[in-house]
């Protein structure tokens, strides 16, 4: 693998939101437990790292005992031109599901169209397309 992929360390839903993310982009999840790694440091079902492989890729995992979960502040995740406007506006709407939309997924007075959603795991997702 090249590239950044975001790594979200939730406080006992990474296997929730790994699902949804799926739900939303397509691809296949791998899920490990706590107990499959052999760690005691949280609930033996608890996610220890589960990945997303598909259009989009994240990785995923319960937050041990005093390890900190996310929190995003004045980050987002830009899916820019990175599929078919039908399916960026598909994405859109589903990341919308329990979510925010910040902004509208529409056309901007340059010509381009682009919109905001914090989704219902609050990770803000920049999404649009040239035309």
């Amino acid at each position: 693998m090249t590239g950044l992929i975001p790594y979200l360390h939730l406080r006992g839903i990474a296997r929730q939101a790994l699902l949804f993310y799926q739900s939303v982009f397509g691809g296949e999840t791998e899920m490990n437990t706590y107990a499959e790694f052999g760690r005691d440091d949280g609930p033996p079902d608890a996610i220890a790292h589960g990945t997303l492989q598909g259009p989009v890729v994240l990785f995923a995992a319960d937050a041990a005992e005093g390890e900190p979960a996310l929190r995003l502040e004045g980050v987002m995740f830009s899916l820019l031109g990175s599929a078919e406007p039908a399916v960026l506006e598909r994405w859109f709407a589903r990341l919308a599901e329990g979510g925010t939309i910040i902004d509208p997924l529409q056309r901007r007075a340059w010509g381009d169209h682009d919109g905001q959603v914090t989704d219902g795991f609050g990770v803000t997702w920049l999404i649009g397309y040239t035309g």
